[in-house]
């Protein structure tokens, strides 16, 4: 599953694609220094949307930890969607890049392939997750996952759920169905190289 990912794009320019959607994004915490990282990885502290109570078409950008402790402490970095409906602490994990991993292609080779995934024509997109509080590290998201997509099945039995940009704002509202969001793209919305 996903335990890395990337994020190259500016705050500015995420605000950007948000104001294009009509999505009032709100800096609850003030503005957030984004730096451009190739690598985001589980445990790191990243950019996120999240629902604002009651309020449909905003979203409050907080920098927060990405997987908090599960049973024997380890990470829940990703979180099953299947038949779930998330009425609650939805947020919007921002992206421009995400990894795969598979086994070597080349004999002898002892690392693992590293595929990079962006998509087809938009230079950020959103993932669906949740956030919660926790004890031990205070708040911290977790993105959900599914069946693969067409794009996806080559390289991994499951992926994460990638929005599509229509859905962003359904997505911070939790009076739309979290079932009715979490679909496959179709065939060729993703780019795939490999990297590393």
């Amino acid at each position: 599953m996903c335990n890395d990912y990337r994020l190259k794009v500016d705050a500015a320019s995420i605000m950007e694609d948000f104001a294009d959607l009509k999505i009032k994004v709100r800096f609850g915490e003030g503005m957030p220094n984004i730096e451009a990282r190739d690598d985001i990885k589980i445990t790191d502290v990243a950019p996120i949307i999240r629902t604002v109570d009651g309020v449909r078409g905003e979203g409050d950008l907080v920098q927060r930890r990405w997987s908090w402790p599960g049973q024997n402490k380890r990470p829940v970095y990703n979180f099953r969607s299947d038949g779930r409906d998330f009425t609650s602490n939805r947020c919007l994990i921002v992206a421009d890049g995400f990894y795969e991993f598979t086994d070597p292609s080349e004999k002898g080779k002892k690392r693992k392939d590293k595929w990079l995934f962006t998509k087809r024509d938009e230079p950020i997109f959103c993932i669906a997750g949740i956030w919660r509080e926790t004890k031990e590290v205070g708040e911290a998201f977790t993105m959900l996952t599914m069946d693969p997509g067409p794009d996806i099945a080559p390289y991994h039995d499951r992926q994460i759920v990638i929005l599509e940009r229509a859905a962003w704002a359904d997505w911070l509202d939790p009076a739309v169905s979290a079932k009715s969001l979490i679909k496959a793209l179709p065939e060729g919305s993703l780019i795939v190289e490999q990297v590393g």
